[in-house]
């Protein structure tokens, strides 16, 4: 198969695995041929198994959302990416940031880098499944969550009773959106006294601010 068969025959993928690829020729003839065109540059790898084609050849718009859940699975969109997509911080990151009942890693791509930190399995929840510009699906956390993933997950730079922090070295902004009840139930799921406290003091602060 040439490249211009193969290219017919994924291009209206956003993503395509080395599987995906055995499917279309000899396993180990097209397994060769991937190596050859992404030499090439022609196909980019993202990972070890998994391929994109090059931008003139791709139909299928790529997001770095999409493509979080695809390079490392189940994951989703959360800590201070999402914490930006909701508009709680003033500024985005460019690394996407995510989380995984799965062990941590980070992967640095063409089309960006992505970081997955690990929770536990009985606090994957509090996220839905979202379409990004193409259509594609990916999972984002609700606000309430983003944030309570993000305390937890930087819970030893918090201390109880430290409500200046939220303001002052995270700028937490537009909290009048945000379902309190949400936060403590989300912070009940890790079962953590220390992260309960900080919510809590976290649930003052937007109190606050709402009266400002």
């Amino acid at each position: 198969m040439d490249f211009h068969s193969f290219k017919t025959s994924v291009q209206n993928l956003p993503v395509f695995s080395g599987r995906d690829a055995a499917r279309l020729g000899p396993r180990q003839t097209m397994y060769n041929r991937l190596n050859v065109w992404r030499n090439k540059g022609l196909v980019i790898q993202l990972k070890r198994g998994l391929y994109i084609l090059s931008e003139a050849d791709r139909k299928v718009q790529l997001s770095a959302l999409f493509l979080s859940g695809q390079l490392y699975a189940p994951s989703y969109v959360s800590l201070e990416y999402a914490l930006g997509l909701h508009g709680l911080i003033p500024e985005m990151v460019t690394t996407v940031t995510t989380v995984t009942t799965k062990n941590p890693a980070r992967f640095k791509t063409a089309l960006g880098t992505f970081e997955y930190q690990h929770i536990k399995r009985e606090a994957f929840r509090g996220f839905k499944a979202t379409k990004d510009p193409a259509g594609l699906t990916y999972f984002l956390a609700e606000p309430e969550k983003a944030v309570v993933d993000f305390i937890y997950l930087n819970l030893p730079r918090f201390k109880r009773g430290d409500r200046d922090v939220f303001g002052q070295s995270y700028r937490f902004q537009n909290l009048e959106a945000l379902n309190l009840k949400k936060l403590k139930a989300y912070a009940g799921l890790f079962a953590v006294p220390k992260l309960a406290d900080v919510i809590n003091e976290f649930c003052r602060f937007a109190k606050e601010a709402r009266k400002s």
